[in-house]
């Protein structure tokens, strides 16, 4: 019942926030969730015992935001000047380590939340999309998994989730996301609506279970506590991390 009700009361404010809200109060809200996620992600690195990225981690990130130049660039160099850094390290077996989960959380991170923004700016229902095309994603595999999952989709790192359940909630997503893309999205068509929602809903089912992986890896049960019923922020977000760039890049590279 905690899970549901703050689920309602997130909803109006996504919603807002995305579809109405100034640029202001967007790049407001995109910010400071990219920085929960960030902290939650800062202590899951750390519990692996190479060294948090901390506050590097978080400047880099920003950084990248505010980039406007070539993205492959600002990452080398990220990736240039942790290992550059890290060399100074005492313990030099814990060097490539520590420098791998500063990268990585920039770009899992800051990197897959700054596609919010374009998308937003190509017109705010592709953003919209993309955030709820995993809640209802999530929904569909809830119910079918916990009724008719009998094979186990990743044991190891998430033994509740069933191949059932994965089916689930890509027809969930194909129908509802689907639907909402030909109701809000001029001059798409059927079959790109279908195509772009199975990747984004297979992306974001990835998500999930890279972020179980990384929590199992750490020893830790849930990223935070800061949101009833669902544990932290990268714990309700892990999918959508995987379905922003996703959705853009196919933005980019499919003709429509």
């Amino acid at each position: 019942m905690t899970r549901v009700l703050t689920a309602l009361a997130l909803i109006p404010i996504v919603v807002y926030v995305v579809l109405w809200a100034n640029l202001w109060i967007f790049l407001a809200v995109l910010f400071s969730v990219a920085f929960l996620c960030y902290r939650e992600y800062d202590g899951i690195a750390a519990a692996y015992g190479f060294g948090a990225p901390g506050l590097a981690g978080a400047a880099a990130g920003y950084l990248l935001f505010a980039w406007r130049g070539d993205a492959w660039l600002y990452l080398t160099i990220v990736a240039i000047l942790a290992l550059a850094v890290v060399m100074r390290m005492d313990e030099l077996a814990h060097a490539l380590p520590r420098a791998a989960l500063l990268f990585i959380g920039v770009v899992y991170i800051f990197g897959c939340w700054k596609c919010a923004i374009p998308l937003r700016d190509i017109n705010p229902h592709w953003l919209m999309y993309g955030l709820m095309l995993n809640w209802v994603g999530d929904s569909g595999a809830y119910f079918v998994g916990r009724n008719f999952g009998k094979h186990k989709m990743a044991p190891r790192v998430s033994p509740k989730k069933s191949w059932e359940g994965a089916v689930a909630s890509v027809l969930t997503s194909v129908l509802v996301g689907g639907a909402y893309l030909l109701r809000f999205v001029e001059g798409i068509t059927v079959l790109h609506a279908i195509g772009i929602t199975v990747a984004a809903n297979v992306a974001g089912q990835l998500g999930d279970l890279a972020e179980s992986a990384m929590k199992r890896g750490a020893g830790v049960k849930d990223s935070g506590t800061i949101l009833p019923g669902h544990g932290g922020f990268l714990d309700r977000v892990d999918s959508t991390l995987f379905t922003l760039p996703v959705v853009y890049g196919y933005l980019l590279l499919i003709p429509k």
